[in-house]
């Protein structure tokens, strides 16, 4: 499957970002998908997941970032608001918790003032 993210930006602390992963594929028979980040100089990190039971989200972005998808446009979706200058890294989808897919290119986020 390819995926391709979007939707990163500049943006202010505190302000807020919707990022969009659409699939070549369809999604719906994907049990589990998730949002990664790599901050400079860090390892990729799963930061939110969604599966049949519900989501799941890293402890630094629990109650900023919802996860969520829609299966008719084979999308997924990171909607992620009061950001900080620590959320700036590049975001990238794939099956979660163990990246399955071929990695997307990646959606720059920079938070900063």
């Amino acid at each position: 499957v390819r995926l391709v993210e979007s939707g990163g930006d500049l943006v202010q602390p505190g302000g807020s970002l919707r990022l969009s992963c659409a699939s070549s594929e369809t999604i719906s028979s994907v049990g589990s998908l998730g949002w990664y980040r790599q901050i400079q100089g860090n390892q990729r990190e799963l930061v939110a997941r969604i599966f049949s039971g519900g989501t799941d989200y890293e402890d630094s972005v629990k109650g900023r970032f919802t996860i969520s998808r829609d299966n008719a446009k084979n999308t997924v979706y990171l909607q992620m608001n009061s950001l900080k200058p620590e959320d700036t890294a590049v975001y990238y989808c794939n099956t979660a918790p163990l990246p399955l897919g071929r990695w997307g290119p990646g959606t720059r986020v920079i938070v900063s003032s």
